[in-house]
């Protein structure tokens, strides 16, 4: 498994899926949002594999505004929106490989051996 971790130092669920790995013995990369977000081409792979991009958006985020912006745009105008603001994202992102979850789900993350 080659398993990464976007989020923030800050979110409990980040928190939450950093200790699943540890205390499955599974290795990651934690990626704060906040120093560095994700590329374009790890989004595009997370948004195509959790179902698009209305499922990696978190109604709970503080920037209300940013949210409300992002969806009234054009949809060709919502990704590069989202990958300036990134904290408009459910946290946390767990990528493995090309598969990959938007919020904190370990009864996915148990069947990715």
């Amino acid at each position: 498994m080659n398993i990464q971790i976007f989020g923030t130092n800050k979110c409990f669920d980040t928190k939450k899926a950093q200790r699943y790995f540890k205390e499955h013995g599974v290795k990651f990369q934690f990626i704060d949002l906040k120093e560095k977000g994700m590329s374009k081409g790890e989004y595009n792979s997370v948004k195509q594999s959790v179902g698009g991009l209305e499922h990696m958006l978190n109604p709970n985020c503080k920037d209300k505004d940013a949210l409300a912006l992002i969806q009234y745009i054009a949809k060709e105008d919502k990704d590069e929106k989202v990958l300036e603001n990134q904290q408009v994202l459910l946290t946390p992102i767990v990528r493995n490989g090309k598969k990959a979850t938007a919020g904190y789900q370990p009864d996915v993350w148990k069947g990715w051996d």
